[in-house]
């Protein structure tokens, strides 16, 4: 079980830095950004983030969840941490990320709309991936706090 909640912190601390740096610089810069650009570079970040490196943290660490859930026979800090990031980070990015993601890259980005939805885009997503980065790092404390118990 060790191993496991040990992945589980790792994973969900890799997970957690990767969505800090958007929270705290990324957006920023792409917000900078004329929006035609900004948006063009967006796509393409959710084009390349599909990828077995990211995927593999991603979800790997949500299976690991799953499995220490299974075998956590009633530690609530160990439901804890898995409820942290099944849910505000796993489900929140399949609710309410993706969904923005897949309307950005419908948008055309020199059609009047653009800026607006981009300017929405910056705002919705970025309060999102802020609830995602918190709920993946507390996912990890918890980890933490369970292995050494």
């Amino acid at each position: 079980m060790d191993i496991l909640i040990t992945f589980a912190i790792l994973g969900s601390g890799v997970v957690a830095g990767i969505f800090f740096a958007f929270s705290t610089f990324v957006m920023r810069a792409l917000r900078l950004l004329p929006p035609r650009h900004g948006i063009a570079a967006m796509n393409t970040i959710n084009v390349t983030v599909i990828n077995p490196w990211f995927l593999g943290s991603f979800f790997g660490t949500g299976v690991a969840c799953i499995a220490v859930v299974c075998l956590a026979e009633g530690d609530a800090t160990l439901l804890a941490g898995s409820g942290f990031y099944l849910v505000g980070c796993l489900l929140v990015t399949m609710a309410r990320n993706v969904p923005l993601n897949k309307q950005l890259a419908s948008v055309a980005a020199d059609s009047p709309d653009a800026e607006a939805f981009w300017t929405h885009y910056l705002s919705a997503w970025t309060f999102w991936n802020h609830v995602r980065t918190a709920a993946s790092l507390v996912a990890a404390a918890f980890f933490v706090v369970a292995l050494w118990a």
